[in-house]
């Protein structure tokens, strides 16, 4: 075969790749809602995508690579958006010798406490910075202890009954957050104070830049955690927990590990939604959301692939902004049948997640086996226990 074909067959080859079709997909649907609804949507669903990326990608860590039946994801990211609303805040009321206890969070004074602190915030870039890491690294830490104990049911629980029990524990802290007060207002929200206010007039795109960037560095974090050693140890332990345990590893401390990392991760995604929507409210952070979701993005993109929950979650949320915007102009005429288009976003979400499933029930982009040792090194060990055999 002369070079051009080889060079024409690799060319072919390379676009008809799953992931190189998706990519195109998503950036002629981009195109369209860009020329359709202008620049304010397509920032509405990067923002939409980074930060269920963010919550889909530990998911994916847990499940797709440990093996654990996470249905309690919610559980991680309400820690992540209680301990934003809940404790900076606080932290600088006190340092301003401002209401910080209980009080902080009632709504007359809250109301009236938070456009202060922000006003603080405003004055000052480094200070906004510095409360804005403060934020996420309150909500990693609180994420990976709420990641310890949802370990302890896990260590004796499997499939079912360790995932109900995660479910379980996720509607608890949801309920506590929504009936004590004190900690994020209960009924009504906890405002935040805002670290993007000091942008003039660009808050929204600042929002989105950071998100958007925070989402992919935390994308190259678990894509080479995953390529690494320990990720290697994480699949042993989803595969076959006997031949790990047989192996000397401590399976134990190693699903322990990987629910407190994916855990860590989920927060920094609740803490940014707080932080990018400016008040956290303890009913919003329901199951379906921040639970069924991220099982749907990554069942569409691929359990145990990094990239193809990344594409997964970027196509669906732009399916499911289109559906929003033109569920009554293409579905408007079902209303005189008495069906009413607004259910339909949950609907035809649901149907295209029954056709994935049948039609490619490894996701959008599979997980690649990959080998251990390069190509190469395993020609060379090969060849040269050959030559030692003759």
């Amino acid at each position: 075969m002369s070079d051009d074909k080889q060079i024409a067959s690799r060319l072919k080859g390379f676009l008809l790749r799953r992931e190189i079709i998706i990519t195109a997909v998503i950036v002629a649907l981009l195109t369209f809602l860009l020329i359709s609804r202008g620049v304010p949507m397509i920032l509405t669903i990067f923002i939409d995508f980074a930060i269920f990326a963010i919550v889909t990608m530990s998911l994916n860590l847990e499940v797709g690579y440990t093996g654990i039946s996470q249905f309690g994801r919610v559980l991680a990211v309400i820690a992540g958006a209680f301990g934003a609303g809940a404790i900076p805040g606080r932290v600088m009321a006190a340092i301003m010798g401002l209401p910080w206890g209980a009080s902080y969070a009632e709504a007359t004074v809250n109301f009236k406490l938070v456009p202060q602190l922000t006003a603080v915030l405003e004055k000052s870039w480094f200070l906004s910075i510095v409360f804005l890491i403060f934020c996420l690294l309150v909500a990693a830490l609180l994420g990976a202890g709420v990641g310890w104990l949802t370990s302890r049911p896990a260590i004796r629980l499997k499939e079912a009954y360790l995932g109900i029990s995660l479910l379980a524990f996720g509607d608890l802290f949801m309920w506590i957050g929504h009936n004590w007060e004190p900690l994020v207002g209960a009924t009504t929200s906890v405002y935040i104070p805002d670290p993007f206010r000091f942008v003039p007039g660009n808050r929204f795109q600042a929002v989105v830049i950071t998100v958007f960037v925070i989402a992919f560095l935390i994308y190259f974090f678990i894509n080479k955690l995953t390529h690494s050693p320990f990720g290697r140890t994480l699949k042993m332990v989803r595969d076959n927990e006997i031949s790990a345990a047989a192996a000397g590893k401590d399976v134990v401390k190693i699903r322990t590990q990987s629910l407190m990392i994916g855990s860590a991760i989920a927060a920094i995604g609740g803490a940014l939604y707080v932080i990018y929507t400016g008040a956290a409210t303890a009913i919003g952070f329901t199951r379906l959301t921040w639970t069924f979701w991220p099982w749907a993005f990554m069942m569409l993109g691929g359990i145990g692939s990094n990239l193809g929950v990344l594409l997964g979650v970027f196509l669906l949320t732009i399916l499911r902004s289109m559906i929003t915007i033109f569920r009554f102009q293409v579905f408007g005429f079902l209303i005189q049948w008495g069906i009413d288009p607004t259910w339909l976003e949950y609907t035809l979400m649901g149907a295209v997640i029954i056709v994935v499933v049948l039609f490619l029930p490894h996701g959008l982009v599979p997980e690649k086996v990959e080998p251990v040792l390069p190509a190469e090194r395993v020609k060379k060990v090969t060849s040269s226990r050959g030559r030692f055999l003759t």
